[in-house]
């Protein structure tokens, strides 16, 4: 049996409403109803996870090379399968990195790192789906 450090616990909530507490005891609400959309889907959250993955790396390797980052953010598309179970079949992840003489070479290096490397969300995912990364470096 696994250890319970890592258990999330997810509680319905009644009318395809559910409460997550998360394992560090962070709750987090999701919506199943696509057509109400109150709170995101656990579809969503898999796009924001990623996101979220990959950006942790590429800022902080981005940071260790010294590149002069004043702002970035990260798309995440996702592709479903038609057929059921509707997972993702391709995930196209867009890094937006801004600033002042941003070596195109450190961003690449950066994504394939956290890519192939570092990201755990990615590693995850990647058996199912593509993962395709772009990015654009915009001067400041």
């Amino acid at each position: 049996m696994l250890s319970g450090n890592n258990k999330a616990t997810i509680h319905f909530a009644g009318n395809d409403l559910f409460i997550g507490i998360t394992p560090s005891g962070h709750a987090v609400a999701l919506d199943t109803n696509s057509n109400r959309s109150a709170a995101p889907s656990p579809m969503e959250l898999l796009l924001l996870a990623l996101g979220t993955c990959t950006a942790t790396d590429v800022a902080s390797i981005l940071a260790k090379k010294r590149e002069q980052v004043t702002a970035y953010s990260v798309e995440v598309m996702g592709e479903r399968h038609d057929g059921h179970p509707r997972g993702y079949k391709r995930l196209e992840v867009r890094h937006i990195v801004e600033g002042r003489n941003i070596a195109k070479k450190s961003v690449a290096d950066a994504i394939r790192l956290s890519q192939q490397n570092y990201c755990s969300v990615a590693a995850t995912l990647s058996p199912a789906a593509e993962i395709l990364s772009t990015y654009e470096i915009i001067e400041r």
